[in-house]
């Protein structure tokens, strides 16, 4: 199965956020999901055995409990993916985030009374220039 697929699943996903910070036993793994999720208990023992079959999770037995934790390696694999589309995110991001601060910087109101200068003007007139055209 591919990483996506079994990303895909909102129980899944669950699951491995609930196992993100410490491992968990299947009992506590199945109140919650039980709880949000209303499906039944073996409905969790699969996908926590999609989740284990598939490197996403791995279980220890201490005597009748079993405890899962995440495995990091597929979600390097993901992540690296993901990596070649998050430096466009990352431009278009940071391209944005200048445009919202470039709107922040309006100057307070003189002493004089005279109205504040606006980001970009180049006037005291209080009008703003129009927004810029895509070429």
């Amino acid at each position: 199965m591919h990483a996506f697929d079994i990303l895909g699943d909102p129980v899944r996903r669950r699951i491995l956020e609930l196992l993100a910070d410490d491992e968990q036993t299947s009992g506590a793994i199945t109140d919650v999901i039980r709880a949000e999720f209303a499906i039944s208990q073996p409905a969790v023992s699969q996908h926590l055995r999609v989740l284990r079959d598939s490197g996403f999770a791995s279980v220890r037995a201490e005597g009748a409990r079993r405890f899962y934790a995440v495995e990091p390696a597929p979600l390097r694999e993901v992540d690296a993916w993901l990596d070649r589309f998050r430096r466009s995110w990352e431009q278009r991001l940071d391209a944005l985030g200048t445009e919202l601060a470039r709107g922040r910087r309006v100057r307070r109101p003189r002493a004089s009374g005279e109205p504040a200068r606006q980001a970009g003007s180049g006037t005291d007139t209080g009008k703003t220039d129009p927004p810029p055209t895509e070429e």
